[in-house]
């Protein structure tokens, strides 16, 4: 074991080699990917696959972990500075960088053994988990928001939810609804810049990459196939969400047609 991960010990004696040999693609590099980023490579992931189409901003720099004013000024690439942060941890991680939308990019995330998806939209993550259940991808997926409330205070709120082939998908869990995806689009450039700050991204990240680490090294006999977490910013409070002991057991409907497994664009070239 390396003396690096000697303090993760309880992981298993064969966590190290696990580690190493996954291959982890992160969509999306803002204040919740970055946080992700950096702690995998503390975990001592060896291979990464990061995915955004986005520049740094020096409004990101209230939350993206890694990025400094430095990289505002050079217009830095999100991924980039994910792909630093991760070797200035591990100089002998692999990481392969891409600088579009996860779209152009699809035949990286075939590669990968569990995909984390840290997008804002709901379209978006929709379409990021309809491509990791085509290719029986576990899908992680995070996301937080901040809402004004009517008497002029502000709730913060998030949810992880883990998606796996077979299992209850982000659909089953209410996390997404075609009315939400629909309204998200008849408001589409309307929204402007959504509230974020660190911590609930960090909190939101740490549950995320703890679920991933039950996956790949189990160190607990309590592993769920249905996992949603609620996270209230406000009480502090982190809650298994309701809908977990109704969905246990049952099939999820929502993929179930074998159209909805393999390469869509086999021997085709994918949408622009």
């Amino acid at each position: 074991m390396k003396a690096r991960s000697v303090r993760q010990s309880f992981l298993g004696d064969n966590s190290d080699d696990a580690f190493q040999h996954l291959t982890i693609a992160i969509v999306g590099l803002g204040g919740g990917g970055s946080h992700i980023a950096q702690q995998l490579a503390h975990l001592g992931v060896g291979q990464f696959v990061l995915v955004d189409p986005e520049r740094i901003e020096e409004s990101n720099l209230n939350r993206l972990v890694g990025g400094t004013f430095a990289d505002v000024r050079e217009k830095e690439w999100k991924v980039e500075i994910a792909a630093r942060l991760i070797r200035g941890v591990d100089p002998d991680a692999s990481v392969a960088v891409a600088r579009d939308r996860w779209q152009q990019s699809a035949d990286l995330l075939k590669t990968c053994d569990i995909v984390f998806g840290c997008i804002d939209s709901f379209a978006g993550r929709d379409e990021l988990e309809k491509a990791a259940r085509r290719y029986l991808t576990p899908y992680i997926d995070i996301g937080m928001d901040v809402h004004e409330e009517k008497d002029g205070t502000y709730s913060v709120s998030g949810q992880v939810a883990l998606s796996m082939p077979g299992e209850a998908c982000l659909h089953c869990m209410n996390v997404l609804r075609p009315e939400l995806i629909a309204q998200e689009a008849a408001q589409y450039g309307a929204a402007g810049g959504r509230p974020q700050v660190v911590w609930p991204n960090g909190v939101l990240a740490s549950l995320a990459v703890g679920i991933m680490v039950q996956l790949v090294s189990p160190w607990h006999n309590h592993h769920n196939s249905v996992i949603l977490l609620e996270y209230d910013g406000n009480t502090p409070e982190v809650r298994v969400g309701s809908a977990v002991s109704f969905l246990r057991g049952k099939t999820c409907q929502h993929f179930v047609d074998a159209a909805d497994l393999g390469d869509p664009w086999h021997g085709q070239a994918p949408p622009p």
